[in-house]
């Protein structure tokens, strides 16, 4: 039982698949484009919001193991 992966491209359904999505990508893309744009950098500055959010885990900021002896306000050790 010799089973080989057909390409994708050899599945008769899915090449009027890709053309229609190609299709409906080109009239949304020309009907949506200026509504895109001028979204941009709202996507832009909710994606650093959320990186933000999310990535902040690895950084130990669990709020217990911080010394408190004077260091970060400038004061000095007799």
């Amino acid at each position: 039982m010799n089973q080989t992966k057909k390409a994708w491209w050899r599945n008769p359904s899915n090449l009027p698949l890709t053309v229609f999505l190609a299709i409906g990508g080109y009239f949304l893309w020309t009907e949506h484009e200026a509504h895109i744009i001028a979204a941009l950098p709202w996507v832009l500055i909710g994606g650093c919001l959320v990186m933000h959010l999310f990535m902040h885990g690895g950084h130990g900021h669990s709020g217990g193991g911080h010394r408190n002896d004077g260091a970060d306000k400038g004061d000095k050790a007799p």
